[in-house]
């Protein structure tokens, strides 16, 4: 079917729930897909941080085929061989005791805001229900994760939304301290705001976070949906700050590219949960889970992945502060931790975007002007190259 004919359909069939770009891509391998008229793209989105491995990597079309020959889905009902291996896998190496699986950020989410409640209320004896989330955070699209998103923009129409989450300033320790009740269970933050516009903290915010709650006696959950599995240049954010969360949400990179969401506890948090508090038709099968474990094996096993993120983050970031110089006035500026970095406009930059893709680029805009960079970890300087090259085009006819 002709690119046409399959954009028509998508517009008859399809809700109106994304601002899609004319384009039906078709196939990826690495850095790049090609749609389907053929043209070939880099692509510097990698399905929103999502790809950190590449599109189609040989590693993990083979574990999906071969779990696929064997086991597609069973029920939770049963214990899971790829779920328990990859639950191992990430216990082994983060913080964390236990895992949850689902299918998604915004699950995952959801599962830590249950869990804190219900912690409290039924290994603690005490009704502390309330969460502290950031002004700006983005946390996911479920009405409870939606309430706890600090943008109003993704809030309008769908009130009332959930009471019991307090918004404050993000990268501002006093004003989360001040915000902490007697009603409060835990502060739910983002290590790097994404979704908000790559915002940064302080490198001692998430240190004096986790005083904060120490002192108060509440929990600490990160939303590391966007900056786990290695999109930092540590397999999690956290690990950049020397501090230990209660609670780490996943998703994204998790799977190399299929559906998976997941929830890292400590045993004492974990045991919040019983047989029948909480639980995913779909978290965690075979199928993703035999993906997920591929992927981490490879960040885990392959050290120059990580190494490789740190590097070309470095690189990145010093060939867009030098294309800041370039174009001062057009460019405020430049910030980012590994393969996560963003360019902040002093104009819009939806234009720039279309631009560029229009010339075989694929990147991304968020908060309306922040040019969002989510490459896949994979990324070469010769790649990056060549990205500069298409936005200094791009920005000398602007």
């Amino acid at each position: 079917m002709d690119a046409k004919k399959l954009l028509e359909e998508s517009s008859q069939y399809l809700m109106n729930t994304y601002n899609r770009f004319p384009i039906v891509l078709r196939k990826g391998r690495g850095m790049k897909v090609w749609s389907s008229d053929g043209k070939e793209y880099l692509d510097f989105v990698g399905g929103i941080a999502v790809n950190c491995l590449g599109h189609c990597h040989p590693k993990v079309v083979v574990a999906i085929q071969k779990q696929a020959q064997r086991l597609i889905h069973v029920s939770n009902y049963y214990h899971i061989e790829p779920q328990i291996k990859l639950a191992k896998l990430l216990v082994e190496n983060s913080f964390a005791d236990k895992a949850f699986f689902c299918n998604s950020g915004a699950e995952a989410n959801e599962a830590a805001i249950k869990l804190a409640r219900r912690y409290f209320r039924e290994h603690v004896g005490v009704n502390r229900f309330e969460i502290i989330t950031a002004i700006n955070s983005f946390h996911g699209r479920t009405i409870a994760t939606l309430s706890a998103t600090g943008q109003a923009k993704f809030k309008a129409g769908f009130e009332p939304l959930v009471p019991g989450f307090k918004h404050v300033d993000f990268d501002d320790i006093d004003a989360v301290d001040r915000a902490i009740t007697k009603e409060t269970c835990a502060v739910l933050m983002e290590p790097i705001q994404g979704e908000g516009g790559v915002k940064i903290p302080d490198p001692d915010y998430l240190r004096d976070l986790r005083e904060v709650c120490d002192r108060h006696g509440i929990l600490l959950i990160l939303d590391e949906v966007q900056t786990g599995m290695g999109r930092t240049g540590k397999l999690f954010a956290y690990e950049h700050f020397g501090i230990k969360p209660d609670i780490v949400t996943l998703a994204k990179g998790l799977g190399g590219g299929v559906p998976i969401g997941a929830m890292l506890a400590t045993d004492k948090v974990a045991s919040g949960f019983q047989p029948g508090t909480h639980a995913s038709t779909f978290g965690g099968n075979p199928l993703v889970c035999a993906a997920a474990v591929v992927t981490l094996e490879v960040l885990i096993e392959d050290g120059f992945i990580l190494d490789q993120c740190r590097r070309m983050g470095k690189y990145f970031k010093k060939r867009l502060e030098e294309m800041k110089k370039e174009f001062p006035s057009v460019i405020a500026d430049v910030r980012g931790m590994g393969l996560l970095i963003g360019m902040e406009l002093i104009r819009d930059g939806a234009p720039i975007v279309k631009t560029c893709m229009d010339r075989g680029l694929l990147i991304n805009c968020t908060a309306g002007n922040i040019l969002r960079f989510m490459p896949p970890l994979i990324v070469t300087e010769k790649e990056i190259d060549h990205l500069i090259d298409v936005l200094e085009q791009t920005l000398d006819h602007i």
